[in-house]
């Protein structure tokens, strides 16, 4: 494994990590919130540009982005800031999807400078490593473009970018999924695919209680959200119990 193996050189080191400004703003913004999810966002590249040695591509485009909407909000008209509050979630989440699927089709996807970290140099050629870093972005392509759907939908159908389920609840479980499915691929040994579930399991009880408290969906709908991640959480604690009690990784 490459360079220092410490807790901030392993948060640096990880592709969620240089996605985190497009998945602060995707999560953030919304009516009366776009400068400052704009701001926060801009902060947060800021920092990963600042204290990165070499620039990485997917930091660097996070700073130009940010920087522009920033400015853009500080001097937009009242009609433009409407407009952005409404619609600059899906902007910015279709923008991150499509570096995602151009970087791909240029045979540099945007998560390898962040697998060159923990892999040896020797391996950075294989098709193997490309064949990774190919899923993982487009895995995030993925997460970001149904995050900008579901915004969508919000605002054109629902005509509610507020809306729980499109704004909050399915783009939360996209990224997360993302995330996970970050961590999850690389592992030697790779564990099972029913591991992947357990980020999202755990989102079900916090997810059901949103719903109970702003009425988003029939109390019983709510209701059965929490005792499904209740269930499905003990599940796969006692999967993992069982495992390390064998011997092996869940």
């Amino acid at each position: 494994m490459n360079g220092a193996t410490g807790w901030g050189a392993r948060l640096m080191n990880s592709s969620i990590t240089g996605m985190s400004p497009w998945i602060l703003f995707s999560l953030l913004v919304g009516p009366s919130r776009y400068e400052l999810a704009a701001a926060l966002s801009l902060a947060v590249a800021v920092v990963l540009v600042l204290v990165r040695h070499r620039p990485v591509f997917l930091e660097v485009a996070g700073l130009v982005f940010f920087g522009v909407l920033t400015v853009i909000g500080m001097i937009a008209p009242a009609d433009t800031l409407h407009w952005l509050d409404t619609y600059a979630g899906e902007l910015s989440n279709l923008t991150i999807a499509a570096l995602a699927g151009l970087s791909v089709a240029a045979r540099a996807p945007l998560t390898t400078p962040y697998a060159r970290k923990k892999v040896p140099r020797e391996f950075w050629h294989t098709p193997e490593f490309l064949r990774a870093n190919v899923l993982i972005t487009y895995v995030w392509g993925l997460a970001f473009l149904a995050a900008a759907l579901a915004g969508l939908i919000g605002d054109l159908v629902l005509h509610n970018p507020d809306n729980l389920w499109t704004a909050w609840l399915i783009q939360a479980s996209a990224l997360v999924t993302a995330m996970r499915f970050t961590e999850w691929y690389p592992a030697v040994p790779r564990p099972p695919v029913r591991s992947l579930l357990m980020p999202f399991v755990g989102l079900l009880i916090p997810m059901g209680v949103l719903v109970l408290v702003f009425d988003a969906a029939p109390r019983w709908f709510a209701v059965a959200l929490m005792v499904v991640g209740v269930v499905l959480a003990r599940a796969l604690r006692t999967e993992v119990v069982v495992a390390k009690e064998e011997g092996r990784e869940p």
